[in-house]
């Protein structure tokens, strides 16, 4: 009798456990779904990404973001797999890290373009900067090149020739007629309050560290790059191989749809430019 009484303690108690776990696999929708970790600026990028979060989730794929407030972690972070992907980065800033820390990344996509301009308190014009004058720019070098080739396009200083433009350098400046100086010790982070102390003639600004500061990169610049073949795309940056899962191909196509191209449009009113 003993026997059979623990035979049917053990036969209900199976029922129960596969009922629960019956349960669990069809009524619990999100331990089904896929989760993605992706490291991001805080602007503009994990505002787009949290835009993106409701799209990927008709996709069954959970996304978690994690904010940055500088260049070097969100890459660091990525090398030791404590992300999937990270969204702050342009394309020679990803390949200069790559080269410099023989990081294993590729670019899994780009998304978006954030023109960079230049903001002075003193003068309404490039034409007015004196002899002279201070130009305040990023430390970040592969940023260098991106800024002095705006100033060349301005007509403020010339080039050598046949360099990469995207790779130049203060020394790559062969004509200089206004005699400008260039300060470049300061983090990218820190130049919008370098511009709110008047501090420097006139001081080279990265949009989204503009925007964050609460100025506008579409209206505030006295200058600001070309948007045409522009080169410095923000993208979508894994370790190699990842770039084929399926939760980092789904991202990629949420941030490249419509939905999110009117996004960036109308939330950033030409300071953010969608890729394509």
């Amino acid at each position: 009798m003993k026997k059979r009484l623990n035979l049917l303690l053990v036969l209900a108690l199976s029922l129960v456990l596969a009922a629960c776990g019956s349960n669990g696999g069809s009524d619990n929708s999100e331990d089904s779904n896929k989760k993605i970790i992706v490291g991001a600026s805080n602007v503009p990028h994990a505002e787009i990404l949290e835009e993106a979060k409701p799209l990927l989730e008709e996709k069954g794929i959970d996304l978690e973001i994690v904010t940055y407030t500088d260049y070097i972690l969100p890459n660091t972070a990525l090398d030791e797999k404590q992300l999937d992907a990270n969204y702050f980065q342009h394309i020679p800033y990803l390949e200069s890290q790559i080269e410099e820390n023989e990081y294993d990344f590729v670019n899994a996509g780009g998304i978006h373009i954030e023109p960079i301009g230049v903001y002075s308190k003193k003068y309404k014009s490039l034409e007015e900067l004196p002899e002279g004058a201070q130009i305040i720019m990023s430390s970040s070098v592969p940023d260098h090149g991106r800024i002095l080739t705006l100033l060349e396009e301005k007509g403020l200083i010339t080039l050598k020739e046949g360099i990469n433009k995207t790779t130049a350098t203060v020394d790559d400046i062969v004509e200089n007629p206004k005699k400008l100086t260039f300060k470049t010790d300061i983090e990218a982070a820190f130049l919008p309050q370098v511009y709110k102390n008047d501090e420097g003639d006139a001081v080279l600004i990265n949009a989204n560290y503009a925007l964050a500061a609460g100025l506008d990169p579409a209206n505030d610049p006295i200058a600001i790059e070309s948007k045409i073949d522009n080169p410095y795309v923000n993208v979508i940056a894994v370790n190699s191989g990842d770039e084929n899962k399926e939760e980092i191909k789904a991202l990629v196509e949420v941030l490249k749809s419509q939905e999110i191209k009117d996004y960036i449009l109308e939330k950033y009113e030409g300071s953010v430019l969608p890729a394509e």
